[in-house]
């Protein structure tokens, strides 16, 4: 006589869970994906406050790469010293005073980038990442690639940011960078033009 096949039964809850971890998988890598499409940071804080001697130092030590970006370039030197101001916390967190990096600035290359979390805006709330940030040999080098950003956009559209470029004034460059997408903060525009008047860094644009 054949023997007759022992029928298996599938085990539903090992697929679930099999089909769990499929889901879970593809969040994660989507997360990743994320922290890698923007060439810039999105970090941005409530406004940093600092006292007047320190803030001048940090202020006098960026603003002439931040001058010299303006006249190269037409980067109004008001825009890229807040920017430093408000996304290095005047220089003293772990990615500028490490790594010099003072925008947060995103990369791909293993050979001048660090992994490090950061927070990002989405959908309305915040959440926490981890990305790639590039490294610099000085602050100098941050501010100057900072400014060939605006000038070469990203990979996807080079063109990304001509409008902060051809702004005439320092509230039109800053509602120029929130509109063109560099930063999530749905106040980023605001706060830029909060730390450029109380520090009065529009004068560095003459």
């Amino acid at each position: 006589m054949a023997r007759k096949r022992k029928r298996t039964r599938k085990n539903p809850q090992s697929a679930s869970a099999q089909a769990i971890k499929i889901i879970f998988f593809l969040l994660i890598s989507f997360m990743a994906s994320l922290s890698l499409i923007g060439d810039f940071t999105t970090i941005v804080p409530d406004i940093p406050e600092y006292g007047n001697n320190q803030g001048t130092g940090f202020i006098a030590t960026v603003a002439p790469a931040a001058q010299q970006m303006q006249a190269t370039y037409g980067v109004h030197a008001s825009i890229s010293i807040a920017q430093a101001i408000l996304e290095s916390d005047w220089g003293e967190s772990e990615l500028s005073a490490v790594y010099n990096n003072l925008y947060g600035m995103k990369g791909d290359d293993p050979g001048n980038t660090v992994l490090l979390t950061t927070n990002e805006y989405y959908n309305g709330q915040w959440v926490t990442i981890q990305a790639n940030f590039r490294v610099y040999g000085s602050w100098t080098e941050s501010v100057q690639d900072h400014a060939l950003l605006f000038v070469n956009g990203t990979t996807w559209n080079p063109s990304q940011y001509a409008p902060v470029l051809q702004a005439t004034t320092y509230q039109e460059a800053a509602q120029a960078l929130q509109d063109c997408g560099y930063a999530t903060d749905p106040d980023y525009a605001t706060k830029l033009i909060a730390v450029i008047e109380q520090h009065a860094l529009y004068e560095y644009d003459s």
